[in-house]
């Protein structure tokens, strides 16, 4: 949890959850996301945001029972994240339902994510993050790389709130409607993660680690896995050098 003791902003009973879920050439995928997601108790509005795909993402989507909105060009997870959530509350009624963002290759584990909810619903949490067990590649390798990425973010939140995440880059999410509106807007790119945790932490918002179950495409250390982690690392980096929180090196 982080490291501010602020009472929450917003105590809820119990109130639907929008799951949003940023897609974009996830035609192979999505469905079998979808499907899942909707079994998970609570969820009341699947919101599939299509980010200028190319290969049916939405229609694949939409059959499988998701509200879709397509941006016409690719604007980015922040972009989708912001579009899902605006959708959500169109949808609203008098009480705003929570957010629930996850990836859209979760397939059939995304029943998995089903524990992130409980703690904002009771109260307890503003945010919650999903650490996940470790990812296998489809030939059983270990997947990930050497961690440059996550120890910058990890290092760069605990700076900056003085709270120390497991899984910083996690984008399997539940966060209040309050919560959220509080952090728009959101850094663009692959620093919206770390850029949540430092925004909503420093506001004195409740942040909580949740162990789930899921599992995702894993990328591994080939080219296409080191360019994936190079444009992390620069997205990552230009979030916290936006809310001057870059690790201080430590002299030897």
């Amino acid at each position: 949890m982080s490291g501010n003791e602020q009472p929450s902003v917003e105590r809820p009973a119990e109130r639907g959850v929008a799951c949003v879920i940023p897609a974009k050439d996830e035609v192979a995928r999505i469905a079998a996301t979808v499907d899942a997601v909707r079994k998970i108790v609570g969820v009341d509005l699947v919101v599939v945001v299509d980010d200028g795909s190319t290969d049916g993402t939405a229609e694949a989507a939409e059959r499988a029972g998701a509200v879709v909105v397509r941006h016409e060009r690719n604007r980015g997870k922040a972009a989708a994240m912001e579009t899902g959530a605006a959708e959500a509350a169109s949808r609203d009624g008098a009480r705003a339902r929570h957010l629930l963002f996850l990836d859209a290759d979760l397939t059939e584990s995304a029943t998995g994510a089903e524990p992130l909810i409980e703690p904002v619903q009771a109260g307890r949490a503003d945010m919650t993050i999903g650490t996940l067990p470790a990812q296998l590649r489809a030939d059983g390798s270990k997947a990930g790389g050497r961690g440059f990425v996550v120890r910058l973010a990890r290092d760069g939140i605990e700076q900056a709130t003085g709270w120390t995440p497991e899984q910083p880059l996690s984008g399997q999410r539940c966060l209040t409607r309050i919560a959220f509106d509080a952090a728009l807007p959101l850094a663009s790119g692959f620093g919206v993660e770390t850029a949540l945790s430092i925004d909503l932490g420093r506001k004195g918002f409740r942040i909580l680690e949740v162990p789930i179950e899921v599992g995702h495409r894993a990328t591994g250390t080939d080219l296409r896995g080191q360019l994936h982690r190079g444009r992390q690392f620069l997205h990552v980096r230009r979030a916290l050098a936006a809310r001057k929180a870059l690790p201080v090196r430590k002299s030897r």
